[in-house]
């Protein structure tokens, strides 16, 4: 089995134990040490490294085995090491920051399933080569996604497109949104910090907070850690100031900018303006362009507030308009949540059986009284789409439409109950199965 040492400069990392390839004797074998350098190999005496996955200058990433659990499923070992040397008051300060953040991403690792849950973290201090010199390093072992980052993919299969970047978009701030409502800032959102699974779903990576650990002792406790990517990073995190959510609204749209044109978000920056020049190199709706520029203003206050504002405002834009106007008269058309397209469904179902019923009891003529019902509900489904009947409005509505059926002769109880609910849950069905093929053929068209 091959055994990959974590020390940073170990000069052959790579270990071979033949007596590892065996399952019972990996669960059960003692300590093995690093052939090269002494390094401990199986960390916290559970966690076997086998590939290294990535060096950055804040540590490395391993993936690893948990020899302690049934089918030693796989996950991810990152290794953070404090720059410089650190004094005994440092290395404190060093742990408990590591400790608090690494509590933190268990936390909301739990709560949603596109961020990694954290299954450990822990301090390992190792004897230096420099006599009566010791490293201290810090581990945190996450959930494996087996997937590629958007990074990966823009390289791999090209530049997105705009329906691309909307899903996106509609995928990730629900996930920001998430964090920002437990007071996190991820703070390095790109595309290498989002994994597309293989199930299609998207995980954000990296929390930015876990990498205060490695800055300790260049900028001391309670000082800002500076931590962020050229070109992603808002100006209030460069300038080293307060972060807010929308300074993670910032760079989610450079990076949706990144993924659009396949250019580095600083060469999309006018160096003599400081202002975006994208659109030229991306043709996009100007509602999407619209609501990218919002999201990457220079002050604070005039982005979007909130990842939920950001969604409003999407809705807006994928919602079809109902009436072709002038353009000098053009409004945005109303939009509805699907809750209130179902409700009107039921409610124009419960109305239409109302009225037939009535209309045929008063009325001889057929065609005329089908006439009839077809126009009154006409006006009532207008109504709705103008948002002049709404919510209560719909019960008070149906409320009086069924006292007044009840006091029509000939009319009895079980046709005012049964019809209309019948009726409702067709309407209902009817409109689920409308929206969702327009939903497909939207995606595909």
């Amino acid at each position: 089995m091959e055994v990959y040492c974590t020390r940073p400069r170990c000069p052959s990392p790579q270990n071979h134990f033949s007596d590892l390839d065996d399952i019972a004797t990996l669960r059960t074998a003692q300590q093995k040490y690093c052939i090269s350098c002494g390094m401990p190999l199986m960390l916290d005496g559970r966690y076997v490294p086998n590939k290294l996955l990535g060096r950055g200058g804040f540590g490395s990433a391993f993936l690893a085995r948990d020899r302690r659990i049934p089918g030693m499923r796989s996950c991810v070992v990152k290794q953070f090491q404090p720059v410089g040397n650190l004094t005994p008051e440092q290395r404190e300060i060093a742990e408990k920051l590591f400790e608090r953040e690494a509590e933190v991403l268990a936390y909301i690792g739990e709560e949603h399933e596109q961020i990694p849950n954290l299954f450990a973290y822990f301090p390992m201090t190792v004897t230096n080569s420099q006599p009566g010199q010791e490293d201290q390093f810090f581990y945190l072992v996450q959930e494996y996604i087996d997937g590629q980052n958007l990074e990966a993919e823009l390289a791999q299969k090209g530049k997105f497109s705009e329906q691309q970047a909307i899903d996106l978009l509609q995928e990730i701030l629900p996930i920001l949104k998430f964090i920002h409502d437990k007071h996190i800032i991820h703070r390095d959102i790109k595309p290498s910090n989002i994994m597309r699974r293989r199930d299609g779903k998207l995980v954000l990576l990296d929390f930015g907070a876990v990498k205060q650990v490695t800055t300790v002792s260049a900028v001391g406790a309670g000082s800002s850690t500076g931590i962020y990517t050229p070109g992603f990073a808002a100006p209030e995190q460069i300038t080293g100031n307060q972060v807010f959510p929308a300074t993670d609204l910032y760079a989610l749209a450079a990076t949706i900018l990144n993924l659009l044109t396949g250019e580095e978000p600083t060469k999309l920056i006018d160096p003599q303006t400081n202002k975006w020049i994208w659109r030229q190199h991306a043709n996009v709706n100007r509602h999407l362009a619209y609501i990218l520029d919002k999201m990457l203003l220079p002050a604070v206050k005039e982005r979007f507030p909130s990842a939920d504002e950001v969604l409003v405002a999407i809705a807006q834009y994928l919602a079809p308009p109902t009436v072709s106007l002038p353009a000098k008269s053009r409004k945005s058309p109303a939009t509805f949540s699907t809750q209130e397209l179902l409700a009107g469904a039921a409610f124009s179902g419960f109305e239409g059986a109302f009225i037939a019923i009535a209309s045929s009891s008063l009325i001889q003529s057929p065609i005329i009284s089908v006439s009839l019902s077809a126009v009154i509900l006409g006006l009532l489904i207008f109504a709705q789409s103008r948002r002049w009947i709404e919510k209560i409005d719909l019960l008070i509505i149906a409320g009086v439409s069924l006292a007044i059926l009840l006091f029509i002769p000939g009319i009895t109880f079980p046709q005012v109950v049964v019809l209309p609910v019948a009726a409702s849950l067709i309407a209902i069905a009817a409109t689920a199965i409308f929206r969702l093929v327009y939903k497909l053929l939207s995606r595909i068209i």
